[in-house]
């Protein structure tokens, strides 16, 4: 798994941009007490249940890869000029 760039940067924005997805969808609402792996798992889980992203390897499906492919994902949505690509 190679790692991108500005993969922090692009994960905090996938977490954001995925809580309003989520919420929006009407499939959920996050509470400030929610930690950032509850988000990053639920995140991940509904954007392959929607079918928006391709699922993890069965095994391979850890935080740190779910993080990555959240990260991958937000890369490939943005715009070519935004400050993250």
């Amino acid at each position: 798994m190679k790692k991108l760039e500005n993969e922090a940067a692009l994960l905090k924005e996938a977490v954001r941009v995925g809580m309003v997805y989520a919420q929006k969808r009407g499939a959920a609402q996050f509470e400030a007490s929610d930690s950032a792996k509850e988000k990053v798992v639920y995140i991940y889980r509904l954007l392959v249940h929607d079918k928006v992203i391709q699922p993890l390897a069965k095994g391979k499906d850890d935080i740190p890869a779910m993080k990555h492919k959240l990260a991958l994902w937000m890369h490939k949505n943005l715009p070519d000029n935004h400050d993250l690509k």
